[in-house]
């Protein structure tokens, strides 16, 4: 299984934030440092992240999240699309 890693070094959040992912279809936020269960003041993604068919990072599929401050967050593909450009 693929884990994508995203860090945010500033101390701000970064909101739309568009990272490229291998596959189409719904990740999850599966950890993110700024929890509040961590301490954290609570900047997550909940819920399902829908791939966009919009090419970031030499990726064809991409999502939109948004980063916390001074935070580190991870994301897993839940529910694989299947696609049909033969890919």
């Amino acid at each position: 299984d693929e884990v994508i890693c995203v860090c945010n070094f500033q101390p701000v959040p970064r909101e739309n934030y568009r990272i490229g992912v291998p596959n189409s279809g719904v990740y999850k936020e599966v950890f993110n440092s700024d929890s509040t269960e961590f301490g954290g003041s609570g900047v997550c993604n909940p819920g399902d992240i829908p791939s966009e068919n919009i090419e970031k990072d030499y990726l064809d599929y991409s999502i939109e999240i948004t980063v916390p401050p001074l935070g580190v967050s991870f994301y897993k593909l839940a529910k694989e699309e299947k696609t049909t450009d033969n890919k």
